[in-house]
């Protein structure tokens, strides 16, 4: 049957090429219409295979060569051809070499007056000018002088013709010999001109189509630097700004809007940043490396003409939709385990970590002093909380009140849900800065205007220095003490597991790389998460071109830019006149990043983050002080070099504000804020001598307003909530002092010194043993490992919030935690890179590299902290104790929820269509049961962004390293989002503090449950779970089902993010025109052969167009 439907195709399409009947020929074009008008393009594309587009070529040639042409036989012909030819790639080839692109020009060429005849001959031309080469050959025969005969200024007539012209014309412009071409023949200054009148006359929007075609033949000259030169010169921002700035929120207009915006910012001169070097402006002297002179930007000129956009080769985390090039096939680095990286010797040093627990056990003196091994941090009575507001045991008051199986997702969760019809709600609202406030235990807290006196507060000069040795005994530091105890007795609201003095004592102790010598107010005074949870911003349609155009205007109308630097770490110190109207800022203190400020307008600023010290790259994360600023008024923050190509900012993400005068009316909170957000590709390029002559990296804009709770405030404005190396020092020895002795064993050690001479610190934690007993020691050191780390990438503080909440929990009373410590050890190193958390780095330690890509062999003298924590890990794996679960918390940029990344032989093999040696791989599937079982328990988690995969770039980090050397099928990396949640019960909110660490102990929730589902797991455990827990069976029933903990279906994967409402990344080469375009002129062929042609086109004289073609 299917021989006999080619025989007879074939037979028609011979019929259509030798016959010379009129009658023939149009029943033949009519039933090749018909069976290509019903169905789908298969059909199409089988007679595309049968010859088809050659027939119907052939039959166009030798038809217009007939005296004279019939054009009963060629308006059908060009109407079948251009819906063949729109599904032919070839179309273009094979008119040119059958001479039909010859003679369809020559056809357009003689119905110049016939707008009929001259639109169907438009529509082939258009449709063999998809191919560029073709467009190139069009060009070189006058095709582009013809179609400006066509297009003409405002018209009611002919429309239609004019409309494909500049169809036609845009497709030949794709062609750089075209462009150029149209640039020295005046083109541009033409188009320009056509633009304005079109639409300057067609003032109800009729025409919006011909007006976008216009554009786009401006769009692809501009693709030219010598076509954007000429439409600078043309005074073509000018015009396209003025034409299209107030027609900005009208809908009809958008297909012409697009456009603009797109021309506007290919035109948009390119520059390199305002900073003397693209180099940090930090520098750390690493052992063993030549320093080098920094990069220097170059001029303008040094820029890549055409470049191609930049791809995020460097993401912050981890993304489960991995080409699948990059997946790793091979399955000897799959399932091979290398040697140790070191001599097995060196390996004894982690014998002592291990050794020491319970050797403090011996005696009955310090049976229960585990807290030996920490340095005192107190420094002076006077800096010491009263025992009225502190003791020992009294942090447990903050630990959690009732047990974590009553917050899981199937449950009620304690976190107060804000309102999310209503996003822009101020927590900070009716703060009265002249009225008495009351905090929670209902004491007065006297207006901060009054007491203490407005210079007696001087928060910017006095409150934050760090007290070193070198002028601790100055008047000015006692005066700086008076004031600090003042206000702390005065204002200071209880913050749980926080004490100032301890802070500031561990504080002079921390070592940066430029000594700072102040101390943030949120770090010191602390953190109390806000008691409703903020929702997502609701992303208005427009606000991105909006900002653009102001980025425009400001190059073309430049008469109230102020262009003033306030504040830079490259220029002599001060630069800022307290008396000038302009805000004052700062972010040399731990964890600050803000290299410059410019003030652009009165209540506009574009601020510049710090590359990370000894790089040029990775500039994400920011964190400074802003005072001097009004309330009520909208001011704009404009963060013009971030480097990542598309950005949560964009999906309802908020950047976080601590005000002082809230903190000291009790209120001490960083909450999201911001308004007008969005996030974009700007004008700024890195020089190609800076990108090692590469094509220069594009550079983004995150711009929000922010609107100040008070006048003459001092607030810290965060890419996240800020959680800095001597909070985790602080919190940490807090915990300590806050343990039940009896029951919780917590030790501190020093896993190594960093490069910049900080330990970072390891903290095992579990339960005392019962008693001094040879059986009890013995069962106490020899429980079951579990490792989690944190804090790899320094502008991941969300990951610390995450730790803390681990934390807390482990040495809670709740029943879970004391299940947890009495059957496991947990070894935590809460801070890998505390040197980058300090210097206010996003990714990098002061060597410069990413230590997440440093596992496969770090270097104990670059990479320390590394080196050791692997070590750690070597040892437990050669004395037979590797641990159950390794865990990696981590931050995410660029997606939603909380969700594990894995380790898979199989599934990477299966995602990479690689069935080689998989039927003989033997692999469990307990990989999956952890995140199955936090997708039950934890409100932020999802199993559904999981994923399991190995790739390439990802072999030297810790899940994969730690899976293939150290054996650990439990190995992964938990993303947590910088934004919040699109699934569960937290759908639609960012997440706070609170949400950060509640995920934190469902994660110990998740490992209990891991446990008792597992076939190793003890009658003992389980005896013991059911007597702790019967509080609450319910629970405990629902999550001990034994049967289902590995059936479950897997959720649908979920989008990464819904498509945002405005193009994100005005591409030169974006091709959505010539797609729209296409399938719009296929509608309109269809049409035009069921309908009369428009009464408005003129008629051809009789005899017009009769001679034959040569």
């Amino acid at each position: 049957m299917a021989e006999q439907e080619a025989s007879g195709l074939q037979v028609l399409l011979h019929t259509l090429q030798s016959s010379s009947d009129k009658e023939s020929i149009l029943t033949i074009l009519k039933v090749l219409g018909d069976l290509l008008s019903v169905g789908t393009d298969r059909r199409i594309h089988y007679m595309i295979s049968k010859g088809g587009s050659e027939a119907l070529l052939q039959t166009l040639v030798d038809t217009a060569r007939t005296a004279p042409p019939d054009y009963d036989i060629l308006l059908p012909l060009f109407r079948l051809l251009a819906k063949v030819g729109l599904r032919d790639k070839k179309i273009g080839r094979k008119a040119l070499e059958l001479e039909a692109l010859d003679v369809t020009l020559i056809l357009a060429r003689k119905n110049l007056s016939h707008g009929q005849n001259l639109l169907h001959c438009l529509w082939a031309l258009r449709v063999f000018a998809s191919s560029v080469s073709m467009g190139a050959m069009l060009g070189i025969n006058g095709a582009m002088e013809l179609l400006f005969k066509v297009i003409t200024p405002y018209t009611r007539k002919r429309t239609q013709a004019i409309r494909a012209a500049t169809e036609v014309l845009a497709a030949l412009l794709k062609s750089k010999s075209n462009g150029r071409r149209a640039v020295n023949r005046g083109y541009v200054t033409s188009l320009l001109g056509l633009h304005q009148d079109w639409h300057s006359h067609d003032t109800a929007n009729a025409y919006v189509q011909i007006r976008r075609g216009l554009l786009l033949c401006l769009r692809h000259i501009a693709a030219l630097r010598s076509g954007r030169e000429a439409f600078l010169a043309a005074q073509g921002m000018e015009i396209l700004f003025s034409t299209t700035q107030n027609c900005l929120d009208d809908k009809s207009m958008e297909p012409v809007i697009s456009v603009v915006l797109q021309i506007l910012r290919q035109c948009y001169p390119t520059s390199p940043l305002p900073l003397v070097t693209a180099s940090s402006a930090y520098a750390f002297p690493v052992p063993g490396c030549i320093t080098t002179e920094p990069p220097h930007d170059l001029p303008e000129e040094d820029f890549e003409d055409d470049g191609d956009d930049e791809v995020d080769k460097d993401s912050d985390t981890e993304d489960g939709k991995v080409e699948d090039d990059d997946l790793e096939t091979d399955v000897n680095k799959l399932s091979s385990k290398p040697g140790l990286d070191r001599p097995e010797e060196e390996l004894m040093q982690y014998e002592e970590l291990q050794s020491k627990l319970g050797d403090d056990l011996n005696s009955e003196k310090t049976q229960y002093a585990n807290h030996h091994h920490i340095p005192a941090a107190a420094s002076s009575k006077q800096h010491c909380y009263s025992k009225d507001q502190s003791s020992c045991g009294q942090e447990r008051e903050y630990a959690v009140q009732t047990s974590l199986l009553c917050r899981v997702k199937t449950g009620r969760s304690t976190v107060h849900l804000g309102s999310k019809k209503n996003p822009g709600v101020n927590l900070y609202q009716n703060v009265q800065s002249n009225s008495l406030r009351r905090d929670s235990s209902e004491s007065e807290i006297p207006d901060i205007q009054a007491s203490p006196k407005a210079d007696a507060w001087d928060v910017d000069a006095i409150f934050c220095p760090r007290m070193s040795a070198s002028f601790s005994n100055s008047t000015r530091t006692r005066e700086v003490v008076k004031v600090i105890d003042k206000l702390l007795q005065t204002h200071l609201k209880r913050v749980p597991f926080h004490d100032p003095y301890l802070y500031m004592a561990k504080a002079r102790r921390t070592s940066s790389v430029v000594d700072f010598k102040m101390m943030a107010f949120p770090d010191v005074w602390g953190h109390c998460p806000p008691p409703t949870t903020q929702p997502m911003l609701e992303r208005k349609c427009g606000v991105q071109r909006i900002r653009i155009f102001e980025d425009i205007r400001r190059l073309i109308q430049p008469s109230d830019v102020i262009n003033k630097v306030v504040f830079s770490l490259d220029e002599p110190w001060p630069l800022q006149d307290n008396a000038s109207n302009c805000l004052r800022f700062f972010s040399k203190f731990e964890s600050g990043n803000l290299r410059k400020a410019i003030q652009v307008r009165e209540f506009e600023y574009d601020l510049l983050v710090n590359a990370d010290v000894n790089s040029t790259q990775h500039q994400q994360w920011f964190y400074f002080k802003v005072s001097g600023m009004q309330a009520a008024i909208p001011y704009h923050f404009n963060i013009i070099n971030c480097e990542k190509p598309n950005s949560q900012f964009n999906y309802g993400m908020q950047p976080t504000l601590y005000s002082v005068k809230e903190a000291l009316l009790g209120k001490p909170t960083w909450i999201r804020t911001g308004h007008e957000i969005c996030y974009y590709k700007n004008h700024y390029r890195q020089s190609t001598a800076v990108a090692g002559g590469a094509s220069g990296k594009c550079y983004y804009t995150l711009t929000f307003a922010v609107t100040f709770p008070h006048s003459e405030d001092v607030c810290y404005l965060a890419y996240h909530y800020p959680y800095t190396y001597t909070a985790l020092m602080t919190h940490l020895d807090i915990l300590e002092k806050s343990v039940n002795l009896k029951e919780v064993y917590f030790r501190q050690d020093v896993l190594c010194q960093t490069l910049g001479g900080n330990p970072c610190p390891l903290v095992t934690i579990t339960a005392m043993p019962e008693s001094n007993s040879d059986e009890h020691l013995e069962q106490f050191r020899h429980r079951p490992y579990q490792v989690i780390t944190a804090r790899v990438h320094p502008g991941e503080s969300n990951a610390s919030w995450v730790m803390k909440g681990t934390l807390e929990f482990l040495v809670s009373s709740d029943p879970v935690a004391r299940l947890l410590r009495e059957n496991f050890i947990f070894k935590i190193i809460p801070m890998l890179n505390p040197d980058g958390v300090i210097n206010g780095n996003h990714r990098c330690s002061l060597s410069g590299e990413d230590l997440n890509r440093q596992w496969l062999s770090p270097s104990a003298h670059l990479q320390p902290t590394i080196y050791h924590a692997k070590g750690l890990l070597y040892h437990l794996s050669s004395i037979g104790r590797s641990p159950v679960v390794f865990c990696d918390f981590h931050g995410h940029s660029q997606k939603k929820n909380v969700f594990l990344y894995g380790c898979s032989i199989k599934e990477t093999l299966w995602q990479a269509a690689c069935t080689v040696g998989t039927s003989t791989i033997l692999e469990e599937v307990n990989y999956r049961t952890l995140p199955k079982i936090l997708d039950k328990l934890a409100p932020a988690f999802t199993m559904s962004s999981c994923s399991f995969l190995v790739e390439k770039s990802r072999a030297s980090t810790a899940r994969v390293v730690v899976w293939r050397e150290m054996g650990v099928s439990r190995s992964y990396t938990m993303e947590s989002s910088y934004c919040g949640c699109n699934q569960g019960p937290y759908q639609g909110l960012q997440f706070g503090t609170r949400e950060l660490e509640e995920m934190g102990a469902m994660f110990c929730l998740g490992l209990l449950i891991l446990e008792l589902k597992s076939a190793s797991c003890s009658h003992q455990l389980l005896a013991r779970a059911a007597t702790l827990l019967s509080a609450e069976e319910d629970a405990l029933d629902q999550h001990l089902q034994r049967c289902s903990s590995s059936s479950g279906s897997v959720p649908s994967e979920l989008e990464d993010e819904p498509a945002c409402l405005e193009e994100i990344d005005y591409s030169t080469d974006n091709s959505s025109d010539q797609e729209g375009s296409l399938s719009e002129l296929d509608r309109r062929i269809q049409e035009c052969a069921f309908n009369k042609f428009e009464g408005e086109e003129e008629e051809e004289a009789p005899g017009q167009g009769g001679e034959a073609i040569p």
